[in-house]
């Protein structure tokens, strides 16, 4: 499919300022979108800094979810950030036939709430943690982590939690940052869905952070619901928003296709993305990845299932679910290790003794038939010292935790909106 096609205008222009700037939802012709999945019967997990539950253009889709910030809280939104990723995933928007404020990609999914500290631009790792594994346990499918978190590297607990989350059949969606760096954590970790963002002419974002991209999505001057503005909204630049936008694709995708598993739901993904007018790309490229996701080819394409476990590396899953029968489990395969390394030693080590003891025995009887064989010549020199075929390389350096502020990108405020909003053709 080329740039021109994804790029259909919408049937018909809307009278509200808000919902004329969704441009995003232009490029993705949804309407179209709309008529094969709208993310029904799925549930998204958006763990941030709290969902504002009354926000017109959210009443009925946020359910009550959990505030690990002390506040118990969940619906309560200081920020303005998770409402607004919120909306651009699950907002219905409002009025007639719902027609202003922001409309989600996926209207008919369902937000759980999810809410964790995000004051000090840098996430509580404990509510981390303890948010992605209660999402995962109230059922959430898609998780949306539009957040930095400097301490989400391998091996570490929120890392597990991830993992926690893969091995029971949930996509995790992150943003990749926007200080133009390396690909943050927890993005960066494996099988992570790290999205970049492209701006309105589908271009490459270049704040957006680089390096293990899984697929790129609008980020730019994307309108969202914002409690904290006077009016309810803002315009925002960011891969936060770039995120949520994969986030409602995954969503669609699992209302279409509930039998997939979450590998094969990332392999639609990626296998219906596409580089489009960016060109001279080749996949997996460090700006966009496998390409921009677009909802309408991943819904219709002839795209086999693949494995279960999808196109994404893992992470090992023999220490990821921190449950105390894993770590007994654990303890057990190093015994078992052990004892069959032991054995193999001991085996190795009796076979030596009778090579040696032939070797004797062959040296003690050709020494003897030398000495009774005077006229034969000395014996051959020894041969060359054997070296190994191959070195062991050095293992790769692990990334580097890189924290970025969970809303590092632009916002700006829409004014109060006017008694009488001039109607903009798309």
């Amino acid at each position: 499919m080329t740039g021109a096609l994804l790029l259909t205008s919408a049937s018909t222009a809307s009278a509200d300022y808000v919902r004329d700037g969704q441009w995003p939802l232009t490029v993705y012709d949804a309407e179209k979108v709309w008529e094969t999945s709208r993310g029904a019967d799925v549930t998204v997990a958006v763990v941030d800094s709290g969902v504002d539950a009354s926000h017109v253009d959210l009443t009925g889709q946020v359910l009550p979810g959990k505030d690990f910030t002390g506040s118990d809280n969940p619906q309560q939104d200081n920020a303005g950030h998770g409402t607004g990723m919120a909306s651009l995933i699950a907002g219905h928007g409002h009025g007639a036939n719902g027609a202003a404020g922001v409309m989600g990609l996926a209207p008919e999914s369902k937000i759980l709430p999810v809410r964790v500290d995000t004051s000090e631009n840098n996430v509580d790792t404990a509510a981390l943690t303890a948010g992605i594994r209660y999402a995962v346990d109230q059922g959430a499918s898609v998780i949306n982590l539009s957040i930095g978190d400097s301490s989400a590297y391998p091996g570490s607990k929120a890392a597990e939690a991830i993992a926690y989350a893969q091995d029971h059949d949930v996509v995790v969606v992150a943003a990749t940052g926007n200080d133009a760096g390396t690909v943050s954590y927890p993005a960066a970790l494996p099988g992570v869905v790290a999205v970049s963002a492209v701006d309105q002419s589908l271009g490459f974002w270049g704040k957006s952070n680089t390096g293990n991209v899984t697929v790129a999505a609008p980020g730019v001057q994307t309108p969202q619901a914002d409690p904290t503005s006077p009016s309810g909204y803002v315009k925002a630049d960011g891969t936060s928003g770039s995120a949520a936008y994969v986030s409602a694709i995954v969503a669609l995708l699992r209302s279409e296709y509930p039998n997939l598993s979450a590998g094969q739901t990332i392999n639609r993904l990626i296998k219906a993305a596409s580089f489009l007018e960016n060109k001279g790309k080749k996949a997996p490229d460090s700006q966009l990845g496998y390409g921009i996701a677009r909802p309408g080819s991943a819904l219709t394409m002839d795209i086999p299932a693949g494995p279960k476990e999808g196109p994404l590396a893992k992470a090992s899953t023999s220490t990821n679910s921190g449950a105390a029968s894993d770590g007994d489990d654990s303890k057990t395969q190093a015994k078992k290790k052990s004892k069959s390394s032991s054995g193999g030693i001991l085996v190795i080590a009796g076979i030596a003794a009778v090579v040696v003891v032939i070797a004797i025995l062959f040296a003690v009887i050709r020494s003897r038939r030398n000495r009774g064989n005077r006229g034969g010549g000395p014996g051959s020199g020894g041969g060359t010292p054997g070296y190994p075929v191959g070195y062991p390389q050095q293992p790769p350096t692990g990334q580097q935790p890189y924290p970025y502020p969970p809303d590092a990108g632009q916002s700006q405020g829409y004014p109060t909106p006017p008694g009488q909003p001039p109607r903009h053709g798309q």
